[in-house]
């Protein structure tokens, strides 16, 4: 299910963790909040915050090591995306059969339905969404949603981190002296606030997408994928509602035969 941890990521995935607490030990090595709180006593918030933190870093190498959910043979891949048994599959059109029966040029195995193979993975992945530079990992089937709750998670504790950066700032008599009195929590927060900017435009786009049913991939390469290149500009045969979607992506568990729902009654087939 997991990664080796000194995989090709190791650096990144060390640089951000680094980060991460050199900030959370600026936070409290300077006068915020937290470390006012911490001097007399008050050290529900500060653990709090600290257990927060601990938990998106936790959050981050579980969706880093994940398996995004990688085709690792074909018979077992094959069997579960052409569905349960014999009739469903005989309900396919024969016509479109071809859409679904992909081999990959890279690593020679057929392909399930929205899977793609990742250039930096080197390996085919179920429900490929991208590959993620942040987590030097791809984002698909396995754990995408795990990847929605780190970006929350993540989200939360940098604009809380931005609020105690805020608390740290002195007053001085002049704008030299408060900037050198200053300067570190003026780095720190502008660095917490680009970041807490990047963080929330990701998860808007994400759960703009999830709610429609269609990956990041599928949504930038649609005239290129042969399963939607013949569909309308507005259709979507994945879409079930973003209720359902969200829902469904959310609350079910254990993957999906796509061509199903791809190919349901009423469905045009190309």
């Amino acid at each position: 299910m997991f990664k080796n941890v000194f995989g090709s990521g190791f650096l990144v995935r060390t640089a951000h963790v680094v980060l991460t607490w050199i900030i959370t030990l600026i936070l409290f090595l300077y006068d915020t909040e937290l470390r006012k709180q911490e001097e007399t006593g008050q050290v529900l918030q500060p653990v709090l915050f600290v257990l927060l933190v601990l938990v998106s870093v936790l959050l981050y190498f579980a969706v880093s090591l994940m398996d995004p959910g990688f085709i690792l043979s074909e018979d077992s891949d094959l069997q579960f995306t052409l569905g349960v048994t014999e009739e469903q599959q005989d309900m396919i059109p024969a016509s479109a059969k071809s859409l679904r029966r992909r081999r990959c040029a890279h690593c020679l195995l057929q392909q399930p339905m929205r899977s793609k193979h990742c250039q930096a993975c080197q390996r085919c992945v179920r429900r490929y969404d991208h590959h993620c530079p942040w987590i030097e990992n791809c984002v698909g089937e396995r754990n995408h949603r795990w990847f929605l709750v780190y970006l929350a998670v993540q989200l939360l504790v940098l604009l809380w981190a931005l609020h105690v950066t805020w608390t740290g700032f002195g007053p001085a008599p002049s704008w030299r002296p408060w900037l050198r009195s200053n300067g570190v929590l003026l780095a720190v927060g502008a660095l917490l606030a680009l970041l807490a900017l990047v963080v929330l435009l990701l998860l808007g786009s994400h759960l703009y997408l999830v709610s429609i049913n269609v990956t990041t991939w599928e949504f930038m390469s649609r005239p290129r994928i042969s399963y939607l290149r013949h569909c309308g500009a507005d259709d979507n045969p994945f879409d079930r509602g973003a209720a359902r979607n969200l829902w469904g992506f959310f609350c079910q568990w254990g993957g999906v035969a796509w061509e199903q729902a791809y190919f349901r009654e009423g469905s045009d087939p190309v």
